[in-house]
């Protein structure tokens, strides 16, 4: 019996442990969520509007490389998932998304975060440069890089299309994995051959224009779904703290009701036996 209250009394301290670090992380998130939701209102306009920078062009989308649709080469996924893990199902449902988003076909990833990197590494994807590992020092300068990149792979014929794939983020509690194609850009060219784009003059041309705005096009694009990425992994991790917290303190008050009862039991079973001695 007393060896029973031994171990209980040490599965209580080891999940106060585990509750401290628990509280510790979600009080982290909490903290960094604040910063994070404010970046992320304000990059929405900017994303917003760099989507819909293109709808001036028209038909000259036709005419560009970056319009083109081919039949030749691999899918390039853009896969942003998190630095961390204990964010319950953040990064299992990024993955499973750009897995149905390759559809078993032949692809190559940019990874952004080390999640990302760390899984498509296991997985043997082909990585396009070296990855992303940290999603949360992910700055403006490296999305104009990456930016550069994608255009440069796609305008010399590597890759038949570039997708993004990203968490966005909905609420507190609900962040759902998101795909966006990024090249070519025929989706966008029925949307942009009204009177918008005949009343638009482009010096010297239309190609010429695209070709210079195309890789901050990219960029900015990619700079809105980092801050919606992030702040979705620091939501996620912040509830899935919360209930974990909250199951440990249930799991303390259950033990200790188990303790209690088995300590009073060995006391009860001592002064019995210590009654039976002295008769």
């Amino acid at each position: 019996m007393g060896a029973d209250v031994k171990a209980i009394r040490g599965r209580i301290r080891s999940v106060e442990s585990t509750m401290h670090i628990t509280k510790a992380m979600q009080l982290v998130a909490s903290s960094k969520l604040r910063r994070a939701t404010e970046r992320m209102e304000k990059s929405r306009f900017f994303f917003e509007t760099m989507e819909a920078a293109l709808t001036g062009f028209g038909r000259a989308l036709d005419g560009s490389v970056y319009g083109e649709i081919r039949e030749e080469g691999e899918k390039l996924l853009v896969v942003i998932a998190g630095d961390r893990g204990l964010a319950g199902g953040y990064n299992a449902n990024l993955f499973r998304a750009a897995l149905s988003e390759a559809g078993g076909e032949p692809y190559t990833v940019l990874p952004i975060g080390r999640k990302a990197l760390e899984y498509f590494r296991r997985r043997g994807v082909p990585i396009l440069g070296d990855g992303y590992p940290s999603l949360e020092d992910f700055s403006m300068q490296s999305c104009a890089e990456v930016g550069k990149r994608i255009a440069l792979e796609f305008r010399e014929g590597r890759f038949r299309s570039v997708t993004l794939v990203y968490t966005g983020y909905l609420s507190m509690l609900s962040q759902n994995p998101l795909t966006l194609p990024l090249l070519p850009l025929t989706s966008r060219s029925d949307e942009g051959g009204g009177k918008g784009a005949a009343l638009t003059l482009f010096e010297p041309s239309a190609e010429a224009v695209l070709e210079a705005i195309m890789p901050e096009y990219l960029s900015g694009l990619l700079y809105g779904a980092i801050c919606e990425s992030y702040t979705s992994e620091l939501a996620a991790r912040r509830t899935a703290m919360d209930s974990a917290t909250k199951n440990a303190e249930e799991m303390i008050e259950d033990l200790s009701l188990k303790y209690n009862r088995a300590r009073q039991s060995a006391i009860t079973q001592e002064i019995t036996e210590i009654i039976g001695g002295s008769g």
